[in-house]
């Protein structure tokens, strides 16, 4: 089966692995927007044991892949040289810094404006995208917009949410790099998200599924579903953010780059220990191999440059294996969100349950029981971090008392 070999400057590898996957494995040095722009491509599974990513052998994931790390910024494109191995191809992508501008400005921008790393990423590459589309133009209306956001959604067939963000990125870039005050952007056409009734586990279901798990992963599992949090705030919690004494969890940055406390369940408080007890043991054992120091939110690596080998600081679930970071020091990174949804996966299926349920489900779930027992909406509404409050009503709608809680005139014949 024929397959492209790509070298980047960044020392990230691709080669065969076998008829449906090709890997990537990052020899050297990598950043949380590399890890990023692997973790888009559908269907891609990491090897823990091997340090390797397997991507889907097929044309979209390839394409996908090569255009989420060029997205990065980090990259660009320099020349495309044919090797000697028949239908292999070398793509050369060098840092970026010699890049547009305009798009270095907008960075700029929005990291002053403490947009995440993953917005910034997502809106940049957007940009990119549009001017892409619009090769050689650089005056735009809002037909040009228009016309932009209809060929992703027919074309693409990108969803509502994403075809939202590619605008709010062009707004941006219109107000505040192209200066376009007399451009009226009020007009364009913004796309309507289907409302869409999420899947929820019964109690039942969320006890079967966590009994077919082990080990860590049925940890993070009972979290997700005790908690509330979305997995890349789980991902993103560190040792210090766990809080014993008035049994709570801390998420910072969160969604809309807020924080919000949660309550940590009694019922893994002595779990936790022990867990966070092994964490100690690995991590004491990467300071004696002159390791152990993790990077540091925000500016506070400058305030506090020893910081990172502070056992607070630890991510509290870290991965198996030691990377280099973007320093070129190698240290250990926080658990890859595919190995807890593979998990999960794998445990609906064994328990046969014929529903598309995924670590998300679990969040679901959490907020359908506690609107079951009778709390509050607005303090779900809290726990889960949601701006609006009707994001939080959905719930309302797979509520037993709903639906199910009506007796259908049928059985009363």
């Amino acid at each position: 089966m024929p397959f492209y070999s790509y070298l980047l400057s960044m020392n990230i590898k691709f080669k065969s692995y076998n008829e449906s996957y090709f890997s990537l494995s990052f020899e050297n040095q990598f950043t949380e927007q590399m890890l990023d722009a692997v973790r888009k491509v559908p269907g891609r599974r990491y090897l823990a044991e091997e340090r390797l990513w397997l991507i889907p052998d097929n044309q979209n994931a390839k394409n996908l892949l090569l255009y989420t790390l060029y997205g990065t910024g980090l990259f660009n494109y320099e020349d495309r040289k044919p090797v000697e191995e028949g239908a292999r191809q070398t793509v050369i992508m060098r840092p970026g810094g010699a890049g547009d501008p305009e798009l270095s400005k907008m960075k700029e921008l929005l990291e002053a404006r403490h947009y995440s790393a993953h917005t910034v990423s997502c809106y940049l590459k957007w940009i990119r995208c549009f001017k892409d589309f619009y090769k050689g133009k650089s005056v735009f209306s809002q037909v040009d917009i228009n016309e932009y956001l209809t060929t992703l959604a027919t074309k693409a067939k990108i969803s509502a949410s994403t075809q939202n963000q590619a605008l709010a990125a062009l707004l941006f870039y219109f107000r505040f790099i192209k200066n376009e005050s007399e451009l009226n952007l009020t007009n364009v056409v913004r796309a309507k998200k289907s409302e869409r009734i999420p899947v929820v586990f019964s109690r039942e279901e969320v006890s079967r599924i966590i009994s077919k798990m082990s080990g860590t992963k049925k940890l993070m599992a009972k979290l997700l579903y005790g908690t509330g949090l979305r997995l890349h705030e789980l991902l993103s919690l560190r040792i210090l953010d766990v809080d014993f004494e008035r049994r709570e969890i801390t998420v910072r940055n969160g969604k809309g780059a807020k924080d919000r406390s949660v309550m940590l369940p009694l019922s893994l408080v002595s779990e936790l220990r022990e867990h966070i007890e092994t964490v100690r043991h690995i991590h004491n054992a990467d300071l004696k191999e002159g390791f152990g120091k993790v990077e540091l939110p925000f500016a506070l690596e400058k305030k506090f440059p020893d910081g990172g080998k502070e056992f607070k600081w630890q991510w509290l679930f870290p991965q198996k294996n030691r990377w280099k970071n973007k320093n070129g020091e190698e240290g250990r990174w926080h658990l890859d969100d595919s190995l807890l949804q593979r998990a999960v996966k794998n445990a609906i299926l064994e328990c046969g349950f014929n529903k598309n349920g995924s670590c998300h489900t679990f969040r679901h779930s959490f907020a359908t029981h506690l609107l079951e027992n009778g709390y509050d909406i607005r303090t779900v509404q809290e726990l889960l971090g949601h701006s609006d409050i009707k994001t939080t009503q959905i719930y309302t709608h797979v509520l037993n008392n709903g639906p199910n809680g009506v007796v259908s005139p049928l059985d009363r014949m």
